[in-house]
This record gives C-alpha cells, sequence and structure tokens, in this order.
C-alpha cells in the first residue's frame, strides 16, 4: 500500500461498535453482568487492565467456539462509522482499529466497515471451546499507543497527522500520543483529557475534521 495522507486509528467497542465485545461472548457463558461490571470499571480507569482483562476472560471458560455465530449477529456498528472510513479513504487517508477486544470477532467486523488494519486479542481455545485464557500479549494501552506509532511509520503518515478516537481509560495513551485525541461517547475522565470531545453517538460528526 503506497504512503497515506493521514492516519486515524479507532478503539472498537463503544467506538466503531456500540457493543462490549467480552459481555456479548460472557452472555453466552451466563456471566454477563458481572463481566460488565468490571469492563465499566476497567473503562473508567479504576483497575489495571491487563489484569482485568485477563480475569474477565477467565470467566469465558467453556464457551464453545460456535457461539461467536451468535455474538457477530450481536454487533451493531456505530452510526456514521462506514461513513467516516469511507470519507478516510477518499481523501487518502488509512482506517485503522486497534482493540482491547478480540481478533476472533474483529476479523470479521473490521474488514466488513472498509477497515484497512487492525489489531487485538486472542483468545486460547481447545477442544471447540474457550480455555478463559488470553493468547499472547496483551493489547493494553501502551500497545494502542504502539500500533498507532507503528502504523504511521509503515505508511508513512507524520505523527503530525494521526487521529486517535476512543471512549475508555486504556485509550488515553494512544489519544495522547496521536496529533489529535478525539473522545468519543466516552467516560468521564477521558472526556477530561482529550483534545476534543465528540458528543452525539454519530462517528460522521468526525468528517469535519479530516485533513
Amino acid at each position: 500500500m503506497p504512503d497515506a495522507r493521514f492516519l486515524v486509528v479507532f478503539d472498537a467497542d463503544s467506538t466503531l461498535i456500540r457493543n462490549e465485545v467480552i459481555e456479548l461472548i460472557a452472555d453466552e457463558a451466563g456471566r454477563g453482568a458481572e463481566v460488565a461490571a468490571a469492563t465499566e470499571a476497567a473503562m473508567r480507569g479504576e483497575v489495571d487492565f491487563a489484569e482485568s482483562l485477563r480475569s474477565r476472560v477467565a470467566e469465558l471458560a467453556g464457551v464453545p467456539l460456535t457461539a461467536f455465530e451468535r455474538v457477530l449477529a450481536r454487533i451493531e456498528p456505530t452510526p456514521g462509522g462506514r461513513e467516516l472510513i469511507d470519507a478516510i479513504h477518499a481523501r487518502g487517508g488509512i482506517a485503522a482499529v486497534v482493540s482491547g477486544g478480540f481478533h476472533e470477532i474483529l476479523d470479521t467486523v473490521a474488514p466488513s466497515l472498509g477497515v484497512d488494519v487492525w489489531r487485538a486479542n486472542r483468545l486460547a481455545h481447545a477442544d471447540g471451546a474457550l480455555t478463559g485464557v488470553v493468547n499472547g500479549p496483551i493489547v493494553d494501552a501502551a500497545g494502542k499507543a504502539a500500533a498507532l506509532r507503528e502504523w504511521a511509520e509503515q505508511h508513512g503518515v507524520p505523527m503530525s497527522q494521526t487521529f486517535a478516537i476512543g471512549d475508555g481509560a486504556n485509550d488515553l495513551v494512544m489519544m495522547d500520543a496521536a496529533a489529535l485525541g478525539i473522545a468519543f461517547n466516552a467516560k468521564p475522565a477521558v472526556r477530561a483529557q482529550a483534545d476534543l470531545v465528540v458528543g452525539p453517538v454519530d462517528l460522521a460528526e468526525v468528517i469535519p475534521l479530516l485533513p
């Protein structure tokens, strides 16, 4: 792919999609409420993200891989997301997603929305079911910022032409690394530290900010 004019990196859960995927998977195990509460605490920044993710994924042990079809059917793209990604491409930009969620879902959702490149966590499985463990290094706040820098370098985009859009505390390092950090559908701590806050839950609101 030739060099791009600019790079926009999205968080996935509650940003590019309306859902928190780990909660949908937890519903399949009958543990949705407990995992939802833990996710909320992590997004507010009250607990360490990686530690919280490991404990929440442990609750998913035993969920059959066939459940992913039901989870995918429940995914709701955020209004305006496809329009924003189309506008990014029309202006010569790259649309990327880095998520504390999971490749098992993002590998279907991201290309369906026109995303160019994405990175997320992977869930370990055996005998057709989840084992309750994350495979490999966890994509945490530092990992999100590292992905943004790596993609900018790969695509010849100066850091001055990078955008990061997120909602949770684990997006703040990435948002700080980008030239413009945009809080979208965000928790109070994230709105307070962002360069810009988008109020309506409509990603098309970001289009006028594109170069």
